[in-house]
This record gives structure tokens, C-alpha cells and sequence, in this order.
């Protein structure tokens, strides 16, 4: 039994702090795990920048409430789902995605939580486990399942080394240049043809 594991956003959603760093006009909101390598610094940056801004859960979520998946997210999901068991393992948090996941059927999503205070600051952020996209799969394959996962950036490098196949998706050029052993797949069509290629089924 297979099962296809996918990062969140840039895969079937777009990024959710670069909307918010376009509708706030913040361009240091902009950077990502594309850009900086280590989570936790990208995080504190990330709130640091909300408390200089007195910006709180409700200002991010009414900008993710004008956001829809990714166009051919939803039909590539299905197709997931008809050929594997599919989870998403997200450094993104369940105050973040809960909109999102209904848009697309609500599949299953591991993700973080963040600390919000009576003031709906987010005072603080919660993940899993250190590695938990790493885990997950070494979790699933203790199981005895067989892992295929897919993700566009830094934070996903790890997650695709410990799979039996890991493929980038959409990926910026450093990415690709500092993670050459990983196929790249720039479209849904080239994704599918990758997860049939490495579980050697038909599309």
C-alpha cells in the first residue's frame, strides 16, 4: 500500500503569507522556506513583524478568506485519492487551513497550531514535533506503507529523502540547484506522471 504525501502551500494552495504581505503592503511578510532555510527563524521573524504592526489571527484570516487552492489543485487531488491514500504534511497551522481544506473535501491535514492570547495576538506557534514531515513519513513507513511525496521547498527536502520517492513541484531554482537527486514536476500533469512513474502505474 502507497501513500502519497504532500506539502500544502505551493503544492495545492498558494502561499498564504506572501497574500498576506500583498494585502498589508509588508514585503518582509513576503519571505518563506523557499527563501529562509530554518523554521524557527522564519517564525519568529514572522511574528516579530506582526507585533510591529499590530496585526493579529483575524487580520490574517480575513485575507485568507479571499483565497481558493491553486488551479488543478482540486482535480490532481482527486486523482490522489483514487490512487493512493493521501495525507498533507504542512508547516502550515489548523487556524491557517480550515477554509482551505473545505474547498477541497477535507483531506487529511497534519499540520501546527499557534498560541493566539485573549487579544487574538498570535503570541506564540506550537509544531508537532522537530522534523515532523520526516516523521510522518518514517512514521507511515514503519506501518509498512510505501511513501511518495511532493513539496516545493527547503523545508520538504527532508521529507522526500526519507520517502521512497520524492519529487519537487514548482520548486525556485536554488531549490533545484541545491537538490539535484529529486525530479521536478512545473505543472499537475508532469506531478501525476511522476507519482505513476514511481509506483509504476498507468495514468
Amino acid at each position: 500500500m502507497e501513500i502519497a504525501c504532500l506539502d500544502l502551500e505551493g503544492v495545492l494552495i498558494p502561499e498564504v503569507w506572501i497574500n498576506v504581505a500583498e494585502r498589508t503592503g509588508i514585503e518582509a511578510l513576503r519571505a518563506t522556506t523557499r527563501d529562509i532555510p530554518d523554521y524557527d527563524e522564519l517564525m519568529r521573524q514572522r511574528l516579530r513583524i506582526l507585533d510591529e504592526h499590530n496585526l493579529g489571527i483575524q487580520d490574517i484570516q480575513e485575507v485568507i478568506a479571499t483565497m481558493s487552492p491553486l488551479e488543478g489543485a482540486q482535480e490532481c487531488l482527486d486523482w490522489l485519492r483514487e490512487n493512493f491514500q493521501v495525507v498533507i504534511l504542512s508547516d502550515t497551522f489548523y487556524e491557517f487551513a480550515e477554509p482551505f481544506m473545505r474547498q477541497l473535501g477535507w483531506p487529511t491535514l497534519l499540520c501546527h497550531r499557534l498560541v493566539i492570547d485573549d487579544q487574538g495576538r498570535v503570541a506564540d506557534y506550537a509544531i508537532r514535533q522537530t522534523d515532523p514531515k520526516r516523521q510522518s513519513v518514517r512514521a507511515f513507513q514503519g506501518l509498512k506503507y510505501r511513501c511518495i511525496a511532493t513539496g516545493d521547498s527547503y523545508n520538504d527536502t527532508s521529507m522526500l529523502a526519507q520517502a521512497e520517492a520524492g519529487i519537487l513541484f514548482c520548486p525556485p531554482q536554488n531549490v533545484i540547484n541545491e537538490f539535484p537527486q529529486f525530479p521536478v514536476a512545473n505543472d499537475y500533469d508532469a506531478l501525476r506522471a511522476e507519482f505513476a512513474r514511481a509506483s509504476e502505474r498507468e495514468i
